[in-house]
């Protein structure tokens, strides 16, 4: 019985990054966040929500180097250890790391959106592109022309209906 348990403890000893790993990086974690919701300290909060951000970006980086990383043979101790200085509240880690890297990424003054997309511009999306066109139409139309849609447009208002211009009139 003897021999059963050392090899318990040497299987333990062996597979140790593969037994804790999940409970420093995902229990506790998990645990404490919990905790700081029903607190009404903002610090905790923010000491969690940064673990998570950077939990995330690790684990996007071990989903796309996945084929890389199995190549280090002390990937998971070092993460072990790097999420240890992550979680506990001794080190900080999670504060120092966001606050040095991640923060300044973000909030710097050279911002990269990788998913721009140019959108058409609305003609009359601010009020001094309405001004801009109104001022076009009188000068290309006149202003009694101007003033006759504004008094279709009041008519059409009150009494419900169509569009202010009438069939054949174009108007860009």
């Amino acid at each position: 019985m003897g021999s059963g348990a050392g090899n318990l403890l040497k299987l333990i000893a062996q597979n140790f990054d593969i037994l804790a790993g999940p409970v420093v990086s995902l229990a506790y974690p998990l645990y404490a966040s919990i905790r700081a919701i029903e607190t009404k300290s903002p610090v905790d909060d923010q000491q969690w929500l940064t673990y998570w951000v950077l939990y995330s970006m690790i684990t996007l980086f071990e989903l796309t180097f996945a084929k890389l990383i199995e190549w280090i043979p002390f990937w998971s101790y070092a993460k072990l250890i790097v999420t240890c200085w992550l979680v506990l509240p001794y080190f900080n880690g999670a504060a120092y790391v966001y606050e040095r890297y991640v923060r300044p990424f973000y909030t710097g003054k050279q911002t990269i959106n990788i998913w721009y997309v140019p959108r058409k511009k609305d003609v009359f999306s601010k009020p001094d592109d309405i001004l801009a066109a109104a001022e076009k139409y009188i000068q290309e139309h006149g202003p009694d022309a101007f003033q006759e849609i504004i008094h279709r447009s009041d008519r059409e208002v009150r009494h419900g209906g169509g569009s202010i211009f009438s069939e054949h009139e174009h108007v860009y």
